[in-house]
């Protein structure tokens, strides 16, 4: 008797979709920041006081993030996978390295649920198609999954050059940072 073939289907690809956030969806963020927060703490020195939780079992985050829809060249986006909330990222002018930088991927955040299954880098490739110029990414030490992650999304995305590597380690910032620049697409 033959073997059944695996009645395991394989899904098709997500349909993702990045869009800016608007001031009233500040909360949505706020509450994945949490989660994104929470998948940090586990990198971090168990003995330090830094992401520890408030009086409510939260993190203190708000002062964090108000600046995206406050202040100018900072720009707030929901991630969405087959319509459904997925993620965040969130943009700045900011460099840790003091380069001269035109986007800086100051936070971004794919929820468990979407991993692995080429969300994120769907993602980032629609940022690079609206975001142009060059771009910073900082990545910290112990976070070893964005260090595998960003530079195989950022060589994959089509309107990329200048891949560069930095391992910075001043005051500012310690770890790896990669440097790129993105382009319009030519017709």
């Amino acid at each position: 008797m033959q073997k059944s073939p695996n009645p395991k289907r394989t899904a098709p690809p997500p349909t993702v979709s990045v869009r800016p956030a608007l001031a009233s969806e500040q909360a949505i963020i706020e509450n994945l920041f949490q989660f994104y927060v929470y998948d940090f703490s586990e990198m971090i020195d168990p003995t330090s006081t830094d992401l520890t939780l408030n009086e409510i079992g939260l993190f203190n985050i708000r002062a964090t993030l108000s600046a995206f829809w406050i202040e100018p060249n900072h720009w707030p986006m929901l991630i969405l996978s087959d319509g459904q909330i997925a993620g965040f990222a969130l943009i700045n002018t900011i460099s840790h390295c003091g380069l001269q930088i035109d986007r800086n991927m100051a936070e971004f955040f794919v929820t468990r649920k979407y991993r692995r299954g080429g969300v994120a880098t769907q993602a980032l490739h629609q940022i690079l198609t609206t975001h142009h110029g060059v771009w910073e990414v900082a990545i910290i030490d112990a976070n070893t999954v964005a260090q595998n992650f960003w530079p195989s999304a950022i060589k994959s995305a089509p309107n990329t050059s200048n891949l560069n590597y930095l391992n910075h380690d001043q005051s500012q910032w310690q770890g790896p940072i990669w440097t790129f620049t993105s382009r319009a697409n030519q017709l």
